[in-house]
């Protein structure tokens, strides 16, 4: 297996698994938004994807937006998006891209990576614990629906 960060030339994989990770969460599968959507973040550079290859198949990525916290005037990472394909899962994969994030985000001098997940998926709570993510007990985090 092969972590890298992914650039425009690998927009169609990146972006069928960009579907599938929205099916995943419920979403209605739509195969060309998600081309155009993850498109725009190569074209913009406002998001770094990572992916994960095996002989030369991609079976997962992560998805990194940029934020900065105000109190210490440094980067943070947001850890939007993290899919692996079923048949790959439990096999090292997220932590692969997990550590490609971490790395990435020393690399940028960021002072945190954060991220979210649904209350009920234990088993990423269990590998983002298990590699010192730590579950925030100090703020709720709230969001307003537009």
């Amino acid at each position: 297996m092969e972590v890298f960060q992914a650039r425009f030339e690998h927009l169609e994989e990146v972006s069928k698994l960009f579907d599938q990770y929205r099916v995943f969460y419920k979403s209605s599968s739509d195969l060309e938004a998600a081309r155009e959507f993850i498109q725009e973040r190569f074209q913009k550079g406002d998001s770094t994807i990572f992916v994960v290859t095996n002989d030369g198949r991609t079976i997962g990525f992560t998805q990194l937006y940029p934020s900065f916290s105000s109190v210490s005037m440094k980067r943070i990472w947001i850890l939007n998006d993290l899919f692996v394909e079923r048949a790959w899962r439990k096999k090292g994969v997220a932590k692969l891209l997990l550590s490609a994030a971490e790395d990435f985000a020393r690399e940028t001098e960021a002072i945190r990576i954060i991220l979210a997940t649904q209350i009920s998926n234990i088993t990423a709570q269990s590998l983002y614990e298990s590699l010192g993510y730590c579950k925030d007990e100090e703020f709720y985090h709230y969001s307003l629906p537009l």
